[in-house]
């Protein structure tokens, strides 16, 4: 087949396949015009998920009449004016391709007005061709309609999901600009059934209750942080209320929604020792800094970016979500009835701390809640540690308390050098695999650092000669397991992560076990290193450390009043 230039209808159609995947991608686009035409109102409507119709209306700045073709040519647009504009783009839409790529699949009918122009104006196009173009009577703003998506391509039409799947991208993109800007007033139809109706909201988390609800809404903790440029705000859920999946972590950037990898990892390298494996926050934050530092220009889609300054947008991030945490979480509290098969939730009243030291000596007083001075009653099962609080009951897990007691103390020691070791008088032998080898021989320092001397004693067996002081030597074989285990599981991790996860296994071994009885004596004095912790709610694996009963609830529970 010989070289030849496409036909420019051709050309567009293939354009619009990068900005226009699916119905969502239309709405996206015309919401984001809207926003920028500096809309109080925004109206969705869609039918058959989007396929059959997408009206989006508003009541901002309009389209002058004679500029509404121009509209939908090819790379038009009123955002920029030169290059240099491209790297400080300061709205949502920028590139000039949605509206022609939209058209170029579609049926779309345009209306609009100007404020300083007596009549509004009606165009309709149809795969990117004008049919026609008349004066109408009509308030300022503009209306899109689009029908009949993808009609003159059938192949996208098959790589469509059904009516639900789609509607439910739309609900999810609606959502997210609807959470970004709250003063805004946003009404979402489909099929004509309204889905919600939200009026501007004097407070963001006012959107926010409306949106996802009261239980969440009270839950969650304020982020509010500003360092060297770069402002970090929103909320985020208390160790506790968690999730499945990482859905719900979402980021705007500069009031644009992205979906990026990095900051994501941020908040969960904050969270590194407060959930469960496998569980993830809400975490819903805002993410300011000059235009100049942050490229917009990197997909045609407009939902990834790139950082001037990675490292410090994710040492921002971290930092401003880890001292909400160490500020503002509160003691997890013990719910007898479930709601609406929720997880529950927890109780948003902080508790005095403790300020000595976790070895005994003065320490800076802490402003974080932590827990209350608590009185020792007994043991359960072996297990668990019944403790009177002033304020109810609390029922502590005596291996996932006693596991952030030493992980809080080890991380302590090692900001001043390497952790204490004990030489073990016969020397350990063990098999290896050649990568395993590899790892001990690549992060030799660090284990050196952590209390570990291994030397290799052939081509697969090492020795081990020395191990963390914490640990027993009936642990020794298991810690060198998980250790193994580590090194293979954290190949080039953000830095730190290696070493937190290695001390969480030593802690994991050397921490007391279920199943061990303990003295009241030990109780007492494990209880008094909790409550001296920083973060005492979890153990370092993320698992619960305390529940606390109220002591009205526990009133309820026998009948007596309040």
């Amino acid at each position: 087949m010989p070289i030849r230039i496409l036909d420019p209808g051709l050309v567009a159609q293939i354009a619009a396949g990068e900005v226009v995947e699916r119905p969502a991608s239309v709405v996206k686009e015309l919401v984001e015009n809207a926003l920028d035409a500096g809309a109080s109102r925004i109206e969705v409507e869609t039918e058959g998920g989007g396929r059959r119709r997408i009206r989006v209306a508003d009541d901002g700045c309009g389209i002058p009449a004679a500029e509404v073709p121009l509209a939908f040519a090819r790379h038009a647009t009123s955002k920029l004016s030169s290059a240099e504009d491209l790297f400080r783009v300061t709205t949502l839409g920028f590139r000039g391709e949605a509206l022609a790529a939209i058209a170029a699949v579609a049926r779309v009918i345009c209306r609009t007005r100007a404020p300083e122009e007596a009549l509004g104006t009606e165009l309709r196009i149809e795969g990117g061709k004008i049919l026609e173009q008349r004066p109408i009577a009509r308030p300022p703003g503009t209306e899109m309609i689009v029908e009949d998506l993808f009609f003159n391509t059938p192949a996208r039409l098959k790589f469509l999901k059904g009516e639900g799947a789609e509607r439910r991208q739309i609900d999810l993109w609606i959502t997210r600009y609807a959470l970004a800007y709250p003063h805004i007033h946003f009404i979402l139809r489909h099929n004509g059934r309204e889905i919600f109706s939200l009026p501007a909201a004097r407070e963001p988390r006012h959107r926010f209750v409306a949106l996802y609800g009261a239980e969440l809404g009270d839950a969650l903790l304020e982020v509010a942080e500003e360092t060297d440029g770069i402002r970090v705000y929103g909320w985020i859920s208390p160790p506790g209320v968690d999730r499945p999946d990482r859905q719900e972590l979402v980021f705007f950037v500069n009031g644009r929604w992205v979906q990026d990898r990095m900051l994501p990892a941020a908040v969960l390298q904050a969270y590194h020792t407060l959930l469960p494996s496998g569980r993830y926050p809400w975490a819903f934050l805002w993410v300011e800094l000059p235009p100049e530092q942050v490229d917009v220009n990197v997909h045609p889609a407009k939902i990834e970016v790139r950082f001037r300054d990675p490292d410090g947008i994710f040492r921002a991030v971290q930092r401003a979500v880890h001292r909400a945490l160490r500020e503002s979480a509160p003691v997890p509290v013990f719910q007898t009835v479930e709601t609406s098969g929720r997880t529950p939730l927890i109780s948003a009243r902080p508790a005095p701390t403790r300020s000595e030291d976790l070895l005994g000596a003065p320490a800076e007083e802490s402003s974080s809640p932590g827990l209350p001075p608590l009185r020792v009653i007994g043991q359960i099962q072996a297990s668990y540690i019944i403790a009177e609080g002033p304020d109810g009951l609390y029922l502590l897990d005596q291996h996932a308390a006693h596991e952030r007691v030493l992980y809080e103390a080890l991380q302590a020691r090692r900001q001043e050098g390497p952790l204490p070791s004990q030489p073990l008088l016969q020397p350990v032998l063990i098999d290896v695999l050649p990568e395993e080898m590899s790892l001990l021989e690549e992060h030799r320092d660090l284990l050196e650092e952590l209390g570990f001397r291994i030397e290799p004693f052939g081509p697969r067996t090492v020795r081990l000669q020395a191990v963390p002081a914490v640990l027993s030597t009936e642990a020794i074989l298991s810690v060198f397991q998980d250790l193994l285990f580590d090194l293979r599981e954290s190949r080039r991790p953000v830095e730190g992560a290696l070493e937190a996860r290695l001390i969480r296994s030593i802690c994991k071994r050397a921490a007391v076990k279920a199943g061990q009885v303990l003295s009241v004596e030990q109780m007492q004095h494990l209880v008094q290193a909790l409550e001296r912790c920083a973060m005492p709610w979890t153990c370092p694996h993320g698992r619960p450390t305390i529940l606390r009963f109220p002591i009205g609830q526990l009133a309820r529970q026998f009948g007596r009043e309040e």
